[in-house]
């Protein structure tokens, strides 16, 4: 295997033996080959989109599949061995209906295998160090890659709720045909790349339609971080819906039910208030799950990625769905058109299991995204014209387990007390449990959401330059101090830089995947730079 697509790669450079996030070789090599068959599909697809036949099934298969390759994300090698075998069906149902030309078809719209073994010895030998020699076109291509596969997360959150963006669906397909094209260069890539951000700002954007439209506008809101004496289910990953409907059929059970990680910003929505049993946040970002899964007693359910293999301690009482799938964990199936998902196996096993322990007490504050953000806009306007508020600091992007992410904890408790932090996704539990207090009112740290949150973000710092008359966005009082893990801050940093938005510090590390001339773009173009330690940043960005 090999695989250098997260921050946490093997010394920096990419995991060859085992992903340090706990993916075996095979599933890494399954997911590659995935991969490569979702590119053929992708450019079947596109030539079936400009004969008129309706794509909207594969669109869903294309975003679905991509998702399920993200880090952290899904550890089943029956799973990937089930869909490629889906996707060689679909891809030869677009070659057939469309009447496509053998002679004209890429290799990866035409490979075919004769067995399940087969699918695993091919899966050996279509990695990212197989397809592509040259590392500045490789590099290009993976960026594009991953900035792809974060934004069919949040495409794949929006079609759930209903939501679609035919754009979005085109660019998918032509981004990831110009992956294989040989004729593509460095310059069109580099062009590529960035045009990847605009559909991922596009795709942030169709979410947080989706989610707003769905469970209203985000308002300030206290969260408890203690517990109850209820039995009680725990929700990670991503998915409104999955939590949506699980409330519903936990309502009057005598069962509570949880977040965990980036499932913390539900709370912040209006429509989720209504449910009694709705209590609280448990426990801290992802990495940190096994001790906590452990200790909360009940059922626990993942939405989406961001799994950590589990102890066998409370295998039994994990739950997956959708898109996360781990070999000895229960699997809740997907929902038929128009039904819901059936959660009554983790509400009766809830029901026999213990309270969860209590891990800590008190509140954190949340709900700061663009609306509620915004409806401050002039008080916010004139604490900065007075002085008060010298800097906003945008602290978006991934939390991680390595020690150096203690460094994002240090910056956010050494910033100078008129900066305000602007925060979305899990890089947060680093800091938004500090008592960093407040500017007049204004909590110091603003936390939107969910890492798709970063438009929100984004949007006030639009809105800002607007009010204030800026001709450069790089003029207003914003720094960027972004931590990556996976695909979906790729995402973020694609639309950032799309934006037009320059200076970014992203850490801890610079990603493997980009070359050293690739690096050298970003940074001549974009003034893109890592990390030092926490003092010397705070000087340099702060000043």
């Amino acid at each position: 295997m090999f695989c250098f697509q997260c921050q946490e790669t093997a010394k920096g450079e990419g995991c060859s033996t085992k992903g340090v996030c706990g993916k075996p070789p095979e599933v890494a090599n399954l997911q590659d080959l995935l991969i490569y068959l979702i590119k053929g599909i992708a450019i079947s697809s596109k030539k079936a989109d400009d004969k008129g036949i309706d794509q909207t099934d594969v669109n869903k298969f294309i975003i679905e599949s991509l998702f399920a390759t993200i880090t952290n994300g899904n550890f089943n090698d029956d799973y990937f061995i089930d869909k490629i075998k889906e996707a060689i069906k679909i891809r030869d149902g677009i070659n057939q209906e469309a009447a496509l030309n053998p002679e004209e078809l890429y290799d990866c719209q035409s490979w075919s295998f004769d067995s399940d073994d087969d699918i695993i010895e091919k899966s050996k030998h279509v990695g990212v160090l197989h397809v592509d020699s040259n590392e500045d076109l490789r590099s290009l291509k993976e960026l594009i890659t991953y900035g792809i596969k974060g934004f069919a997360a949040y495409a794949d959150h929006a079609y759930v709720l209903g939501y679609t963006n035919s754009d979005i669906f085109s660019f998918v397909k032509r981004g990831l045909e110009a992956t294989v094209d040989e004729n593509q260069s460095a310059d069109d890539l580099t062009a590529l790349a960035l045009e990847t951000g605009k559909y991922a700002v596009e795709s942030m954007a169709l979410l947080d339609e989706a989610n707003t439209s769905t469970y209203g506008t985000p308002e300030v809101t206290k969260v408890s971080l203690g517990v109850g004496s209820n039995p009680s289910i725990l929700v990670s990953g991503h998915d409104l819906k999955d939590l949506e409907e699980l409330l519903e059929q936990t309502k009057g059970t005598g069962v509570d039910v949880y977040t965990h990680g980036e499932m913390l910003p539900a709370h912040y929505y209006p429509f989720f208030k209504k449910y009694d049993n709705f209590v609280g946040n448990y426990g801290n970002s992802w990495w940190k799950q096994k001790e906590e899964f452990e200790a909360f007693n009940g059922p626990i359910l993942l939405t989406t990625n961001c799994l950590v293999p589990p102890k066998e301690s409370y295998l039994d009482r994990l739950y997956t769905t959708g898109n996360v799938s781990y070999k000895g964990a229960n699997h809740i199936s997907d929902r038929k058109e128009g039904g819901t998902k059936d959660f009554s196996q983790l509400i009766e096993q809830a029901k026999k299991c213990s309270p969860p322990e209590q891990l800590e007490t008190g509140e954190i504050v949340g709900g700061f995204a663009k609306d509620t953000i915004l409806s401050y806009k002039d008080t916010i306007l004139s604490l900065v014209n007075q002085g008060k508020i010298k800097k906003f600091v945008v602290m978006a992007g991934c939390d991680g387990r390595f020690k150096s992410r203690e460094y994002y904890t240090e910056f956010a408790e050494n910033l100078p007390s008129d900066t305000v932090i602007l925060t979305a996704g899990c890089a947060k539990y680093r800091y938004n449990k500090l008592d960093l207090g407040d500017i007049d009112g204004i909590p110091r740290i603003l936390d939107a959401g969910q890492c798709n949150d970063s438009y929100s973000l984004a949007v006030v710092a639009m809105k800002l330059q607007e009010v204030l008359e800026l001709d450069d966005i790089n003029d207003l009082p914003i720094v960027y101090n972004v931590a990556w893990y996976e695909q979906k801050a790729c995402t973020v940093l694609l639309a950032l830089l799309h934006l037009g938005i320059k200076n970014i510090h992203l850490g801890p590390t610079l990603p493997a995947f980009l070359s050293e001339n690739i690096t050298n773009v970003l940074v001549k173009n974009f003034n893109m730079g890592t990390i030092s330690d926490a003092q010397s940043d705070i000087s340099k960005m702060i000043g």
